[in-house]
């Protein structure tokens, strides 16, 4: 009487086993190989998709620099008008109270009793 492991040497030594272990062996080299392949190709992948997310990175920032250049740009312009207003109301307060000086007297007298009042008034 033969035992299972015997019969299991003998299922395995026989031409059909060895067919079968070498079908395993080459279905296992196939799989290695599709793994690597894949393996290859995702990192291709990933390569791929780094160097668009770099890109796209790229071109928002030269964006932003480009929006940052023309606010700073615009904000100059602004400031420099503001600037030159200012200096022309200045300038035209100070001839006008040159030319009218007692005028220019009354409305400070007029300005510091109403100031007291109101500093007075809030005791």
């Amino acid at each position: 009487m033969t035992t299972a492991n015997q019969a299991f040497r003998q299922a395995a030594n026989s031409p059909a086993g060895k067919h079968a272990a070498e079908a395993a062996k080459e279905a296992r080299e196939s799989i290695t190989s599709a793994a690597h392949s894949m393996k290859s190709k995702g990192e291709d992948v990933a390569e791929s998709l780094g160097e668009t997310v770099t890109d796209y990175a790229s071109d928002a920032a030269r964006k932003a620099s480009d929006l940052a250049s023309d606010v700073s740009r615009r904000a100059s312009k602004q400031y420099g008008r503001a600037r030159d207003a200012a200096a022309e109301a200045y300038d035209e307060m100070h001839d006008r109270a040159v030319d009218n000086p007692h005028i220019t007297l009354g409305l400070a007298v007029a300005f510091g009793f109403l100031l007291g009042a109101v500093l007075v008034g809030r005791r």
